[in-house]
């Protein structure tokens, strides 16, 4: 009598399921190495981006380094004498420069001659070679000593202090040619480069302020050099990937 042997069923005649399966774990695993490979390169591509914004940065501060020292050589060589300071971020004018009187903010006749020279200065330095491209804004700051003051244009120390760089700035737009005009410079975005401020007696060259030398040395104009720097967008840009710097680590 001939027998006959039932041939072994295919595999997935008897586990109708495990092809499926063995399917759908090789698509995952594809799919999760696609993800990472985009991953990877988003995080290459703003490595990148970070990469470029540093960069940017520090050319901006060598530009920055640049101008201060640049101002400060050629007003030396024309024998006026200011600081370099916080830096290299400032350019110092002392009293003995532009002579504010205890209570005064207008520029002397006297000093007249002198303020031009410094403003003419730094419209040559700022504007050669592209350098407002670099540049956010240029403050002129004024500075009062630590004694009460309550006398015109009102307001004490924080008016007069104001009133100094105001009368330096409005002195440059009348007397620089307008060829040289600093009113007519524009930072990267446009604005205008240059803006006015005081800051009273708030932020002293000397905290000891007892004899009239001590005086003189905060009644002062500080030219102060802002860089353009990466916006909000990019650090929120970074953030998210990378996370926000816990406080072990900024220690």
């Amino acid at each position: 009598m001939r027998s006959f042997r039932q041939s072994a069923a295919p595999v997935d005649e008897e586990n109708p399921y495990w092809v499926s399966f063995s399917d759908v774990m090789a698509a995952l695993v594809v799919i999760f190495i696609l993800a990472s490979l985009v991953l990877l390169m988003q995080l290459v591509e703003l490595k990148q981006d970070v990469s470029e914004k540093i960069k940017d940065l520090e050319v901006a501060e060598k530009v920055r380094e640049t101008i201060v020292e640049d101002i400060a050589r050629e007003l030396e060589d024309k024998s006026i004498k200011v600081q370099v300071a916080e830096n290299h971020s400032i350019i110092r004018i002392p009293n003995d420069v532009l002579g504010f009187s205890t209570g005064k903010f207008g520029i002397d006749s006297k000093y007249k001659n002198t303020a031009r020279t410094i403003g003419e200065v730094i419209a040559r330095v700022v504007t050669k070679d592209n350098r407002t491209d670099y540049l956010d804004t240029i403050f002129l700051e004024g500075h009062t000593d630590n004694r009460p003051f309550w006398g015109a244009p009102g307001k004490g120390n924080w008016g007069l202090s104001t009133f100094r760089a105001i009368s330096l700035w409005e002195y440059w737009a009348e007397a620089i040619d307008k060829d040289m005009a600093l009113y007519d410079l524009r930072n990267h975005e446009g604005q205008p480069l240059f803006s006015v401020s005081g800051y009273a007696a708030t932020r002293p060259v000397t905290e000891v302020q007892n004899e009239e030398s001590d005086y003189e040395l905060n009644r002062r104009i500080d030219i102060r050099i802002t860089i353009r720097r990466p916006d909000a967008e990019d650090y929120e840009k970074v953030k998210s990937t990378f996370g926000e710097p816990d406080a072990a680590s900024q220690n």
